[in-house]
């Protein structure tokens, strides 16, 4: 093999530093093609940038492809306001890099799942998380062309909206966390309008699936496809079949702690036969209600200090299923009872852990907003399906050099 000549640029290297180092890419030498930002700008994670990038571009096989992977991600990290296309590439001093950038997230070949992959290798092997958790996210958009766009009910804007409906895996401990998959749900607007699914490029293999099967599906691939070591999956399912739910994280061999609707009917176990349940159905509240006598004040370790809350537990199934699991309820003095139900069936597991457990879901909310949001999960302004999912892909990718370069200054 060649060894390489003194002086060559790195696919991995940024552009900055190429510029730095006098060297010149095809572009350069069509003009000029240095990056406008300072390199006197603050640290922005470069040391996790090149890190990750090494592994997560590792399966692309073009070295080109590789650069632009690169410069996609530097320019989702060092930005200003919206990261759309047009905005990463007016870091460089370069008039082909919108055309050259568009056609890398709307139009090459490679594919998102294998980079997905290895970022959540180097995300478990970095971060140590203990849980996957489940964030079902509304994105707001203007117009009807924006892949996956629908009027649809937002619960966080408690009125009807046009909107994806998208939902992410994110690797969580008590101090961060980070995404790793996506979904995208699609609608029959969507996949049974030929011209429409064409202008959209939706490949053959999607088909219409609710957030409960999108829930199952991405949690499946992440938690058992992926290679990772098994953890829990961890979500709020007030808005899910939790049947089916249950059902379909059991057969992928995940634990599961999920909070549900007080409205959710379960069949109390303790001390009735298989036989017997079905006498013995009530809704959720209910059951927590009768377990007033057992509430007992649990007190578990935050990220922040020791905290107290009430608790009780009931030995219940989800109707006539087989399987036994713990309907949890977690509340505070004064206040009325229950606060919060959670469904697991994590059965060994102690109180004062299952209610720790059930707060990495707030982590995510921070994180989303100071990190994801402001990195550009939102800002996708293309119509295709696959340039959603590697855009989507990529600042997941940024969410975690942001992330690693915070664990440093800490």
């Amino acid at each position: 093999m060649a060894a390489k000549r003194e002086g060559s640029a790195s696919p991995l290297e940024t552009r900055e530093e190429r510029r730095n180092r006098g060297c010149t890419s095809p572009a350069n030498q069509r003009g000029s093609h240095s990056a406008k930002i300072s390199r006197h700008e603050p640290e922005w994670g470069q040391p996790a940038f090149h890190e990750l990038g090494q592994q997560i571009f590792e399966s692309f096989a073009r070295s080109d492809q590789r650069r632009h992977g690169m410069d996609y991600l530097e320019g989702l990290l060092r930005a200003h306001g919206r990261r759309s296309i047009r905005n990463i590439a007016a870091m460089f001093d370069d008039s082909a890099a919108p055309q050259r950038l568009h056609h890398f997230i709307s139009n090459s070949t490679w594919e998102w799942s294998p980079v997905r992959r290895a970022l959540g290798r180097y995300v478990v092997e970095r971060m140590r998380p203990t849980v996957w958790v489940v964030r079902p996210k509304v994105i707001p958009k203007w117009g009807e062309n924006a892949i996956g766009a629908d009027r649809q009910y937002a619960p966080q804007y408690g009125q009807v909206i046009n909107a994806q409906q998208t939902v992410g895996i994110w690797a969580a401990t008590e101090s961060t966390s980070s995404p790793v998959n996506w979904r995208l749900q699609l609608s029959e607007a969507w996949l049974e309008q030929p011209t429409r699914r064409s202008q959209a490029a939706i490949p053959r293999d999607v088909t219409i699936c609710d957030l409960t099967a999108s829930v199952i599906d991405a949690a499946s691939e992440t938690g058992s496809h992926w290679g990772l070591p098994v953890m829990p999956v961890v979500m709020d399912a007030r808005q899910v079949d939790v049947s089916l739910l249950v059902r379909g994280l059991r057969k992928a061999g995940l634990p599961f702690m999920v909070r549900v609707s007080k409205n959710l009917l379960l069949a109390e176990t303790a001390q009735a036969p298989r036989r017997a349940r079905a006498d013995n159905v009530q809704a959720a509240d209910q059951l927590m209600l009768g377990a007033w006598g057992r509430v007992r004040p649990v007190v578990w370790k935050s990220a922040s200090a020791p905290r107290t809350e009430l608790t009780a537990t009931a030995e219940v199934a989800v109707c006539r299923a087989a399987e036994q699991l713990v309907l949890l309820g977690i509340g505070r003095p004064r206040e009325r009872w229950p606060g919060e139900l959670w469904l697991t069936d994590m059965t060994s597991v102690h109180v004062a852990d299952l209610v720790r457990i059930s707060r990495l879901p707030n982590r995510i909310d921070q994180d989303c907003s100071e990190g994801a949001d402001r990195l550009g999960i939102l800002d996708f302004g293309g119509r295709t399906y696959k340039g959603w999912h590697r855009h989507v892909t990529l600042v997941s990718a940024a969410h975690t050099v942001s992330v690693m370069r915070s664990c440093r200054e800490r």
